[in-house]
């Protein structure tokens, strides 16, 4: 005999998972439908597996992580160090060479360019963008990825870098390629101001228009009674351009060295760098 007590309890059991079926086949529509809420979950899943390794080659650091060593560096509290750890130098080579260190790159470039194209411009002309060079509009990976610099966990060695340099072989970061289009369409004209010494000027220049950027407004090396930091320098030929009547609307680099002091421009971007440090 089934009492009245019982029979609702068997009723409330089944309405109860009755509303669990339904709530489940909600959720999994919804994940099903949604793809970018996909590819973010996904993404989670990826840093939280790969956050206590060097990066996907899957091999343990001990008391060392590298992505919070490399957030360090990109975030400025890390300062003036002078090698990747050699631990990191998996990590950093398949960041660099991976599509992280594109995707990375792109972001950057999607942000300035969307700002560069919300500027009310004067129209006279002297709205300037300051481009860096190395790591910023041209590219030093295949060097780094040499054995004998290993990214950076190798000390620096000025005359192999020099040897390289002036063989202007250096592509170009297809989205700040990019970015160096649309700010030139937009009447915004390109300056280029690099550490690169002057005797390399006409490599530079060379080099810059086989990789694409073949019109600019200014290309200022350093010279040879220029002196002091890396900080100094640029705020020096960043002075000088605001002093000429430019306006500095945009200016991007990969070291903070290029993005701190003064006049830097009405907005700055920065992008990633973890092979090494100009102060």
């Amino acid at each position: 005999m089934v009492t009245t007590s019982s029979f609702f309890s068997s009723i409330k059991m089944r309405s109860c998972f009755t509303i669990l079926l339904l709530f489940s086949a909600i959720v999994a529509v919804a994940l099903a439908s949604n793809e970018e809420d996909h590819q973010v979950i996904s993404q989670v899943v990826e840093i939280h597996r790969l956050r206590p390794q060097t990066g996907s080659a899957g091999y343990t650091v001990p008391q060392l992580d590298c992505l919070s060593w490399r957030l360090a560096v990109e975030t400025n509290n890390l300062q003036n160090w002078k090698l990747v750890p050699k631990e990191c130098t998996n990590y950093v080579g398949h960041y660099m060479l991976g599509k992280q260190y594109r995707h990375d790159c792109e972001y950057v470039a999607k942000q300035a360019i969307e700002y560069a194209k919300s500027l009310k411009l004067s129209g006279d002309g002297m709205d300037v963008w300051v481009f860096d060079i190395d790591e910023t509009t041209l590219s030093n990976s295949p060097y780094y990825a040499r054995s004998d610099v290993a990214f950076g966990a190798i000390a620096y060695n000025a005359t192999k870098f020099n040897e390289w340099t002036a063989e202007g072989k250096l592509p170009a970061i297809p989205s700040i390629l990019g970015l160096y289009k649309i700010v030139l369409s937009l009447g915004i004209k390109p300056v280029f101001i690099t550490g690169t010494r002057d005797n390399f000027k006409q490599v530079r220049i060379a080099n810059l228009k086989k990789a694409g950027y073949t019109n600019w407004a200014a290309l200022i090396l350093k010279g040879e009674n220029d002196s002091g930091s890396a900080v100094e320098f640029k705020s020096r030929k960043r002075t000088a351009l605001v002093k000429a009547g430019y306006r500095i609307v945009g200016n991007i680099g990969d070291q903070w060295s290029d993005l701190i002091g003064k006049n830097v421009g009405a907005r700055t971007f920065k992008l990633p760098d973890p092979m090494y440090y100009i102060g």
